[in-house]
């Protein structure tokens, strides 16, 4: 068996002043990807992987490939049946996929016996997707096209998101062979917000992590436009909220807000009626959804992550 979480889109996404610049960092939550791989015992007749439910082609193509890591090994099964199960909504933005296959590989990983660190398993999705951090426990800056980790940002204390969906999906893959109309400047402001938010999960600085990630999310306007961006922004002042968080490369939005607050309960209450009456929730309407981010313990690297220096800085608010 094998698990992975999901994240509710990005505290930041954008392009950095260098090669292989595209970064994104994650926003883990807890919603999770479960894979099991039973592989085929002696005895039985020779077989390929199967995968259900039967739409998960690349979950099935990454057993196959952990599967090949182990067929040097005599004896070792050639067939197997893959199961992958998830509460995590497909092309939302939602780093379903991303979770789809971190789980795979760790499930097909232990009952073959192929170790599956970090970096095995990147090396293996850069071969199919983009894909997003979900493979570390902790907030991650991520270059999510070449698939490689840039750096471990650390943990935050707990926040609700209550988000709302646009509707529709978005294929990983199309969306990241669309031009970035990202100029010299938006790169660098990308760079200065990126050194921001480091500093901020640093200090454990919530409200500074709500500016960015609003920022973020109105930059990414010129590359995916949301609608209802600019009501969320308002719902979020209204109510007190940190900021708002999206899926840049989803079809959702959500408001931030501090679960640590004494006057939490009633700011998410507010945010999840207004939020419904936004997103039309009723028969012919959307849904609201509350997500709870993952904190995590002891995470290496958070106090000295290997940002890059870059000079500049971009203000935002919720």
């Amino acid at each position: 068996m094998g698990t992975a979480f999901g994240t509710f889109g990005e505290l930041l996404q954008g392009a950095l002043p260098e090669e292989d610049g595209d970064f994104l960092v994650t926003l883990p939550v807890a919603r999770w990807t479960m894979a099991t791989f039973r592989p085929s015992r002696p005895g039985d007749a020779p077989g390929e992987i199967e995968v259900r439910p039967a739409h998960k082609t690349k979950a099935l193509r990454l057993a196959r490939m952990v599967a090949d890591l182990a067929t040097s090994r005599p004896g070792s099964p050639r067939g197997g049946l893959l199961t992958v199960s998830s509460v995590i909504p497909e092309g939302k933005g939602l780093a379903s996929s991303s979770a789809d296959l971190v789980a795979t590989a760790r499930a097909v990983g232990r009952a073959l016996g192929v170790a599956m660190p970090p970096a095995r398993i990147e090396r293996l999705l850069s071969r199919i997707e983009p894909t997003d951090g979900v493979l570390y426990p902790a907030i991650v800056a991520f270059h999510h096209r070449s698939v490689r980790l840039r750096a471990v940002l650390g943990s935050l204390p707990a926040m609700a998101v209550v988000g709302i969906d646009e509707g529709g999906s978005v294929d990983t893959v199309d969306f990241n062979r669309i031009p970035k109309p990202f100029t010299a400047a938006d790169r660098h402001a990308y760079a200065a917000l990126l050194e921001r938010l480091a500093d901020a999960v640093r200090r454990q600085d919530l409200a500074e992590v709500g500016r960015i990630s609003t920022r973020s999310a109105l930059m990414n306007q010129a590359l995916r436009h949301k609608k209802a961006l600019g009501p969320m922004t308002a719902i979020c002042r209204e109510v007190g909220g940190l900021g708002v968080a999206v899926g840049h490369s989803g079809t959702t939005l959500g408001i931030l807000l501090d679960a640590t607050d004494p006057a939490y309960t009633r700011r998410v209450t507010a945010a999840a009626r207004a939020c419904a009456e936004l997103s039309g929730e009723g028969p012919a309407g959307g849904s609201v959804a509350v997500y709870r981010t993952l904190s995590f313990g002891n995470v290496p690297g958070g106090a000295g992550s290997s940002v890059l220096p870059v000079t500049g800085a971009v203000a935002g608010s919720c």
